[in-house]
């Protein structure tokens, strides 16, 4: 199996993943993945479209992550890890990780800040008199 390489984006983060065939070990910037994540929540989220698949250790999976906070980063690269599983057997992983919800990208992003008041929608007090 040649490398597999996908992109996944959420909130302002970036996740560009390359997936080669493997033991399942998952490199996030040169670290591990518990060392990266270090919430069980997190993790869990990274690993679901594995886990949905079971192919939790047939792949070995580098990320190059940027931007973003880290629950961003691990939504980002929940999407990447299930578009490049899509890219290696497509009729094999795509109904089940589409099923999921896990193709669908989270087009949400921050509301902009408009001037004349201290936030996106906050108001300042009115006072009639």
């Amino acid at each position: 199996m040649e490398k597999v390489n996908a992109l996944g984006r959420r909130k302002s983060a970036i996740a560009r993943v390359f997936v080669d065939s493997g033991k399942g070990n998952i490199t996030i910037n040169g670290k591990e993945l518990d060392k990266y994540f270090s919430d069980d929540s997190l993790l869990y989220i990274v690993r679901q479209p594995l886990t949905e698949t079971n192919t939790l250790g047939n792949f070995d999976i580098q990320v190059n992550l940027t931007g973003g906070g880290i629950k961003g980063q691990a939504e980002a690269l929940r999407l990447a890890i299930a578009r490049a599983l899509c890219k290696i057997d497509a009729e094999a992983y795509r109904s089940t990780l589409k099923k999921a919800g896990f193709l669908t990208r989270d087009s949400r992003e921050v509301e902009r800040k408009k001037p004349g008041q201290p936030g996106a929608r906050r108001r300042f007090q009115f006072s009639k008199r």
